[in-house]
């Protein structure tokens, strides 16, 4: 049987069948990427999840066919590289969770979804903004690849907002957001942002996993191409790596031709599992955050804890933005202790039972780790009252983490003398 039996109208890899905005994003979830064609069999009735068809050479009925699929190498089978219907149907799932997008792309992590991104519309002698407060590896991306191919990167401050069109100068091309920053939560506005960029025909990318499509439509609020680290909570259980890209119209060609280019590719495993994710992110999503808040106004209260930095909480920088713009909030927040120092910190965490010390978060299971955003500050100054520890809110119950944590801060008490 030729590859080519499984075609559909088309380009497969990651674009949407059928317009998102017909359905309600917790039904997309879990009607996206499911085609007849990739679930039904010939005879008859079907299954429910598209299944994993591993794949790296796909045969043709004829010479004919080959041909046929060398012209157009994007409407069917015809490499392993090239995916099949189990990478098809994530990201054609993914790409209906935002509205106005023209498909997604599928990599092997979040950083290579944030460096293909980057490197899809960026060329030497560009200027690239980038937020102050994004995740570490891609400033070291920034610095590592793109300043030796001539490529400059500006840092500004996240709560910056309309202001940034001061900043855009004769070569930038690109202006990048995170939006909470992962360590310190600034929530920027993304809005305001993407309309200077667009007045000056800049391009717009957004790190978008803390809230994920479901809780900001990233597209939708005038975002470019919106970045994930479907690692955390596509994925969520702490079982796979992999990184998406959604673009808009403008952007999904430049970003397909650099995906083949750099030869990026996930394993059908790997898809299948971020699939099955997908289908409970919406359940998930509302119990991670019905628990951070809790246990964040509780830390709130706590004599030990100066700060607690929670989107949700008006005391956290560009809490406006959120309320106005988003649609919920995730497990991940931060709060800094009293004073006290790194050892006095790993007093606290280290007793932990429920807690494991880890990086990435995401997953069912509740992390501790201790943060320090002043060491990759560029543009702005990160000030704390003592040591900061970032939290994942796992899927555990609410009760059993708060108490866990007050024997924590009692062990950091101590540690204090």
């Amino acid at each position: 049987m030729g590859c080519r039996s499984v075609d559909a109208e088309g380009d497969r890899a990651g674009v949407s069948k059928r317009p998102p905005e017909t359905q309600q994003p917790e039904t997309r979830l879990v009607t996206g990427g499911r085609r007849p064609e990739w679930t039904e069999l010939p005879t008859g009735g079907g299954i429910v999840n598209p299944p994993v068809w591993r794949a790296s050479t796909c045969l043709f009925d004829s010479v004919a066919d080959l041909e046929r699929a060398c012209a157009a190498p994007d409407d069917g089978l015809f490499y392993g590289r090239r995916g099949t219907p189990t990478q098809w149907s994530l990201a054609e799932a993914l790409t209906e969770l935002e509205p106005g997008a023209a498909g997604t792309k599928l990599f092997p992590s979040g950083v290579a979804a944030i460096a293909t991104a980057l490197m899809a519309v960026l060329k030497p002698g560009d200027e690239l903004l980038m937020v102050d407060s994004t995740y570490e590896p891609t400033r070291a991306f920034c610095r590592k690849v793109l300043a030796p191919l001539g490529i400059a990167t500006r840092y500004y401050d996240p709560l910056i907002g309309g202001g940034i069109a001061g900043l855009i100068g004769d070569n930038t091309r690109a202006i990048f957001m995170e939006s909470p920053g992962s360590l310190s939560f600034e929530v920027q506005d993304v809005p305001a942002i993407c309309a200077a960029a667009r007045a000056r025909g800049l391009v717009t990318l957004l790190d978008n996993t803390w809230a994920t499509p479901l809780y900001f439509p990233a597209i939708e609020k005038g975002v470019d191409l919106s970045i994930l680290s479907c690692t955390k909570y596509v994925v969520g259980h702490s079982d796979a790596m992999l990184g998406s890209v959604t673009a808009s119209p403008e952007y999904w060609e430049a970003l397909k031709a650099t995906t083949y280019a750099f030869g990026q590719c996930v394993s059908p495993d790997d898809a299948y599992l971020a699939g099955r994710g997908l289908r409970t992110l919406a359940v998930r999503l509302a119990q991670h955050d019905a628990s951070a808040q809790r246990i964040a106004a509780w830390l709130a209260d706590q004599p030990q804890v100066a700060r607690v930095l929670h989107p949700a909480f008006p005391s956290c920088p560009g809490h406006d933005a959120w309320a106005r713009d988003f649609k919920g909030a995730s497990g991940l927040f931060a709060f800094t202790l009293q004073g006290g120092d790194r050892k006095a910190a790993a007093a606290l965490i280290d007793g932990l039972k429920l807690f494991g010390i880890g990086f990435s978060w995401g997953g069912y299971e509740s992390l501790a780790l201790p943060v320090d955003p002043r060491s990759i500050r560029t543009a702005t100054q990160w000030q704390a009252e003592g040591p900061t520890i970032r939290l994942h809110i796992g899927l555990e119950n609410a009760d059993d983490l708060i108490a866990d944590l007050a024997a924590g801060l009692d062990r950091y008490t101590r540690a204090l003398g």
